[in-house]
């Protein structure tokens, strides 16, 4: 079932700059969690979803995503005629996942300004936004539910995880009221990396969210705020409070999240994807047993 009427927008014109050198010729979305880089995750988790036409927003460096999505006939040739049928079904998907589009940032002016540069290819439609640093694991439904949500209520919807509330500071948080009857809860405020002692709940805003067209005006009202960036929370703190829209709920995350916003992470995410795969984990998970015992 697609969902024609919501687009996805993918940022991905960071600079990278925990990753170097690795990033300084590639964009860190090309980073390969094990044997896929981290952007195909983001573009099969909307591919999943229904999501049929993806925006990808690009920086520098950015031949290197759109050559992945394109088709490689060349590469397809020599795997077939070597018969490896398996490496060419992989090798085939990240071309025919969805119809995907580009659109250069420009200048890294934030979150919320990447989301702006969007405006003209999303037009008047809702769309989904999905960050490369959090994968989700495709066995535990999160998009799809924020979509129905969305189309219930037209409220501007994010996705939350409880996070223990010693690392609050490290993500935004939002104030949260229950509504009746439904597993979503009303957003109040969001604040952007609240100490400990100063965060409204423990519940951390992650990286989808699946938006209403009039966030753009409000985009475009909103002025810069940390480190000179237009900052999405701001906006969607603006939509919260407007007593006459329909206001901001949050789907509370209890799945899977691989997080490859920093090098340890990364490095989580790889170990934790391999081990669960048929065809690397029944080989994997013993030797990280050994070398457990080794450390």
């Amino acid at each position: 079932m697609g969902h024609h009427k919501i687009k996805a927008v993918i940022p991905a014109a960071g600079l990278g700059t925990r990753f170097l050198p690795a990033t300084k010729a590639m964009p860190k979305e090309m980073l390969p969690v094990v044997d896929k880089p981290a952007i195909q995750y983001v573009v099969e988790e909307a591919a999943n979803a229904g999501i049929e036409d993806i925006l990808v927003i690009i920086g520098r460096n950015k031949n290197a995503i759109s050559n992945h999505f394109d088709s490689v006939p060349e590469l397809e040739v020599k795997l077939m005629e070597k018969g490896d049928t398996g490496r060419l079904e992989r090798v085939m998907k990240s071309s025919d996942l969805a119809d995907i589009h580009f659109v250069r940032q420009g200048e890294p002016k934030g979150l919320g300004h990447a989301v702006l540069r969007a405006r003209t290819h999303v037009g008047d439609s809702s769309f989904a936004v999905l960050l490369g640093d959090d994968l989700m694991d495709e066995r535990d439904p999160l998009l799809t539910e924020m979509i129905a949500e969305h189309e219930r209520t037209g409220a501007a919807v994010i996705a939350l995880m409880e996070v223990d509330p010693s690392s609050i500071h490290m993500y935004g948080a939002a104030a949260v009221e229950d509504i009746e009857g439904s597993d979503a809860v009303r957003i109040t405020g969001l604040v952007e990396k609240p100490a400990q002692e100063d965060a409204p709940s423990n519940l951390a805003i992650i990286g989808r969210y699946v938006l209403p067209a009039s966030v753009f005006d409000v985009l475009e009202r909103t002025e810069p705020g940390k480190g000179g960036e237009i900052q999405l929370t701001d906006a969607l703190q603006v939509l919260a409070t407007d007593p006459d829209g329909p206001g901001v709920v949050g789907v509370v995350f209890r799945g899977r999240r691989y997080d490859t916003g920093d090098r340890v992470d990364y490095i989580k995410a790889i170990v934790q994807l391999a081990a669960d795969r048929e065809d690397l984990g029944p080989e994997l998970r013993p030797w990280l047993k050994e070398f457990a015992e080794r450390l």
